[in-house]
């Protein structure tokens, strides 16, 4: 998700601009309302944008010759709703534009829209469809497998992206923006679909470590669900109570 600087011809970078620009004026605002509303938040909020600055600062190398790297949206977006993650990723983003040469200025409003509004929508709304189809399921089981998917699908649907962006920039000159979206594809798929699955069980391990240290901020964030059981099996304080869920 991070195409360097300069590499879009200026129009696609401006009409990224522009399209990105409302997403992140939403999630500025949607960012400030959750800190007014809850202040307690700021410690989940600082983890999440860390957690995603961290792994999306990771450079692997593809075997196509490409680089890839995590992402690190999925986890905020399944915390705290997707708007946020759109505060939260332009300015991981930024930072990394600025201080790592990931990315770019010219191209900041592509990557924003492919890594910061498109991966955080996706992966909530995978998140969302395995929690309630998995609803009968034990809790951390229920949680584990949404997670995860959530994670995993907010990975890849952000190199999709990219490489429409990219198919849209060059298409290929027979075969045209179809093509070479397939081509590009192709070229991330390689490394970015282990690289998903990786990054979707470490935001699993993540998220059942907050059950533990993070319980009522979960519970209030609603991602758990009051009445069920612990990492470690334990009822929770509501079932523990008796207290009608």
């Amino acid at each position: 998700m991070h195409i360097a600087e300069g590499f879009l011809p200026w129009q696609h970078a401006a009409a990224w601009t522009a399209a990105s620009a409302p997403f992140v004026i939403h999630g500025v605002r949607s960012l400030t309302r959750t800190v007014r509303a809850d202040p307690d938040a700021k410690l989940l909020l600082g983890a999440s944008g860390a957690f995603c600055f961290v792994l999306s600062a990771l450079k692997i190398p593809s075997v196509t010759g490409s680089c890839s790297h995590p992402t690190g949206t999925g986890l905020g977006a399944m915390l705290f709703r997707p708007p946020v993650m759109a505060a939260l990723g332009t300015v991981t983003l930024l930072f990394q534009a600025l201080l790592l040469a990931h990315g770019g200025l010219t191209t900041l409003g592509a990557n924003v829209f492919s890594m910061a509004v498109v991966g955080p929508w996706v992966g909530y709304g995978a998140y969302r469809l395995v929690r309630a189809v998995s609803s009968a399921l034990p809790e951390m089981t229920s949680l584990g497998l949404a997670v995860f998917s959530g994670a995993f699908l907010a990975s890849l649907s952000t190199y999709s992206v990219t490489s429409l962006q990219l198919a849209l920039a060059f298409p290929d000159p027979s075969s045209g923006v179809l093509g070479a979206f397939v081509k590009f594809g192709s070229i991330f798929s390689v490394t970015q679909l282990p690289l998903a699955a990786i990054e979707g069980l470490v935001t699993v391990i993540i998220v059942r470590l907050l059950t533990t240290a993070s319980r009522s901020e979960l519970l209030n964030l609603g991602v758990l669900r009051r009445g069920g059981t612990s990492a470690a099996g334990q009822p929770t304080e509501d079932s523990r109570s008796g207290k009608a869920v």
